[in-house]
């Protein structure tokens, strides 16, 4: 318990399951956690385990700076959805609490199509897209060539993207991006086959940090839909690469926005040796880095971000010193479970997990009786267990993260096995940073 946040009062915009991380820490830290959202508190994981629940919209503003009055809540704070960041800055603004980041500045980075022309002013490299009518459609840009991706300019999840190889599927992509995007606003980008990694950002106080970038393992391990990570790595081997070429020009940028604090992601595909970024949040990040953070680094975003809503201050007043990108020497895995459609009647081996020495968390993101339905094929939700943790050696990496899968059973209703094929062997080798 921290002495400082006791009996403080946190409002959590929205009760999903991921969000059930940011309540937890909370009540660690000896906080009141309140939830508002729309749902009822069955459908509402978050509300269930909060000390309090307020079926409110966080979209609705005035009810919202209603509800904080009167519930006399010192912070608020907000998770992994895109959609409701710029309405968080609104409601902090107007209730007078802290907001780590203004309603411009979430706009920005939750726009895809305004944060990649960003990226052009400032020469940081992002991929490439096609103008194409789409209100409506009226066929191919000039000079398009397949494969391509297509997604909503303001989603997230993997909601709403398709890897397209004609003109006929092209036209069916774009229809279904349009259902996912509040403005019907669709991006066409050139599909860029090969590595993936993630950078990760801490913000304090207008210094700006990188704090990790891990190799993000996707797979394709399903037909028809895009490839879904099944683990991350630290360090990347990119690392030195990233910092010489990006990490002076993202600061930059950062400054020239006149962003103070907070945390963000950067998702890039790997082409030549070279970084080129293709997805931003500027939020907490449901990789959960802040774990293995914590672990190796002795800082925890996560924590900051919580200690921010409540103070208006991130902390850590030795942060400059406990940054390492490169790890402190160690290595660091994150093991992401997907599971097929179907509705789980066991999930086992979670117990057995957590005795590891090499693991420092499992977070369960479905339980048995809930349904992986056919149209969560291909997005993030398919995730079902997250383990975290770091090893000393490289080698130990392949190892631990293997074991983690074959000691996780998820099993159906009709008595299969619902986990899909996850990490191999090739997919680690060579990916990190060397000693």
């Amino acid at each position: 318990m921290n002495l400082e946040l006791k009996d403080k009062r946190l409002l959590v915009l929205g009760g999903t399951r991921i969000s059930c991380e940011i309540i937890r820490k909370a009540k660690e830290l000896g906080c009141f956690v309140a939830v508002a959202d729309y749902n009822n508190i069955q459908d509402s994981p978050g509300k269930q385990m909060a000390d309090a629940a307020f079926d409110v919209s966080v979209m609705d503003i005035d009810a919202m700076v209603d509800l904080i009055g009167k519930q006399q809540i010192d912070g608020v704070m907000v998770g992994f959805a895109d959609a409701i960041l710029p309405a968080y800055a609104e409601i902090c603004d107007k209730a007078g609490l802290p907001a780590y980041a203004t309603k411009e500045q979430l706009e920005i980075f939750t726009r895809k199509d305004r944060y990649k022309e960003l990226l052009r002013k400032y020469a940081i490299p992002t991929v490439e897209e096609y103008h194409v009518d789409v209100n409506p459609f009226h066929g191919p840009a000039e000079g398009i060539r397949y494969p391509v991706l297509v997604k909503p300019a303001d989603s997230a999840g993997a909601r709403g993207i398709t890897i397209c190889n004609s003109v006929r599927e092209l036209e069916a992509a774009v229809e279904k991006a349009k259902t996912f995007s509040p403005t019907g606003n669709v991006l066409v980008e050139r599909y860029i086959e090969g590595r993936e990694v993630t950078a990760n950002w801490v913000f304090k106080d207008g210094e700006y940090y990188l704090t990790s970038i891990g190799n993000r393992h996707v797979k394709h391990n399903q037909d028809g839909v895009i490839p879904l990570p099944v683990g991350y790595t630290y360090p990347a081997a990119i690392t030195p690469y990233f910092r010489a070429e990006l990490e002076d020009k993202c600061k930059r940028m950062f400054r020239d926005l006149g962003i103070m604090n907070g945390m963000m992601f950067m998702q890039c595909k790997v082409v030549e040796g070279h970084c080129v970024i293709y997805d931003i949040g500027f939020r907490l990040t449901g990789t959960q880095e802040y774990t293995n953070l914590q672990k190796v680094c002795g800082y925890n975003p996560m924590e900051m971000m919580i200690r921010f809503a409540l103070t208006g201050s991130m902390g850590e007043p030795e942060l400059a010193a406990k940054i390492n990108p490169e790890f402190a020497g160690k290595y660091g895995f994150n093991v992401s479970c997907l599971s097929a459609p179907g509705t789980i009647k066991e999930l086992t081996g979670i117990e057995e997990v957590l005795q590891f020495p090499e693991v420092a968390d499992a977070v369960i993101a479905h339980f048995p009786g809930e349904t992986i339905t056919e149209s969560m094929r291909g997005l993030l939700a398919q995730i079902t267990v997250r383990v975290l943790g770091t090893v000393d050696k490289e080698e130990e990496l392949y190892r631990i993260m293997k074991k983690i899968e074959d000691t996780i059973h998820i099993v159906s209703t009709e008595g299969k096995g619902m986990m899909l094929d996850g990490i191999e062997v090739d997919d680690v080798e060579g990916y990190v940073l060397k000693k």
